[in-house]
């Protein structure tokens, strides 16, 4: 069984009792309807997790009893998605998308021919909706580890990403429907990490593919059809994960035997 996930850090030890109260809480008992005896999982979003038996339960918060500590290592390698800023109404499916693929880091990019414009307090407001939107998104998929999303990006920011992630031996692909390179003849097993970049509604600029390729990135196709940019990162996180051995292992949220039987 793959329990409900909810956030709570730092995780408690095993054996300790403890609350979970606030939103998490009041959703966990409120719209999941957990109730005592049932089994759940908290994480810090950093790995730990802690498999937990309710013990009671009031409107807004539930009482716990730890059985189980573990931590679920890093995926290797790790991918972060340079995401040209969707229109509105796209914006934040993107984030949730990729999140359930299981992008590591999200960074939110103003593109030459993005039709939203982030500045001043409405950037704010924009990466703080897409923080939530990983979070909702990585407990929904039962994620041991949750996206990092960054501050909103320049060009210049991406551009020393690229490069920065190719001194490092890594592989930067700037998917473009015009390029002659499959995803599959990348190399990317090797790869220590990965930086896959996404352009907008209107795709890369021929000065934006130019200027990242100076840098190292590497046009790449993905496929035989275009895609949304609000999809394209999350199909292309699945073929990632295919590709390398992020989505070897199974499900790191399968539940123990519970430590305190019925009898």
């Amino acid at each position: 069984m793959v329990a409900s996930v909810f956030h709570l850090a730092p995780v408690p030890p095993v054996g300790s009792r403890g609350v979970l109260d606030g939103p998490e809480g009041r959703h966990a008992v409120m719209v999941r309807r957990t109730a005592v005896g049932d089994r759940i999982v908290l994480s810090d979003g950093r790995g730990a997790l802690a498999t937990v038996e309710v013990t009671g339960t009031a409107r807004d918060a539930l009482d716990f009893v730890v059985d189980d500590v573990r931590t679920v290592p890093e995926p290797t390698p790790p991918v972060t998605v340079v995401q040209a800023l969707p229109k509105s109404d796209r914006a934040e499916l993107a984030v949730e998308t990729a999140t359930e693929a299981g992008v590591d880091v999200v960074v939110p990019w103003q593109a030459s021919r993005c039709v939203s414009r982030w500045s001043g307090p409405k950037a704010d407001k924009g990466v703080a909706k897409w923080r939530h939107a990983a979070l909702a998104a990585a407990k929904q998929s039962r994620r041991a580890r949750f996206p990092e999303v960054t501050d909103l990006a320049s060009t210049a920011d991406v551009l020393d990403l690229v490069a920065g992630c190719v001194h490092d031996g890594g592989v930067a692909l700037a998917l473009h429907e015009s390029a002659r390179e499959p995803l599959a003849d990348a190399g990317l097993r090797s790869a220590s990490r990965i930086v896959l970049i996404v352009g907008p509604e209107g795709g890369l600029s021929d000065e934006e593919l130019a200027a990242l390729t100076a840098a190292g990135a590497r046009p790449t196709v993905l496929g035989p059809t275009v895609l949304r940019t609000s999809t394209a990162a999350s199909v292309a996180l699945g073929a990632i994960g295919v590709l390398t051995d992020r989505w070897s292992g199974g499900s790191p949220l399968a539940v123990p035997p519970s430590k305190h039987p019925t009898e």
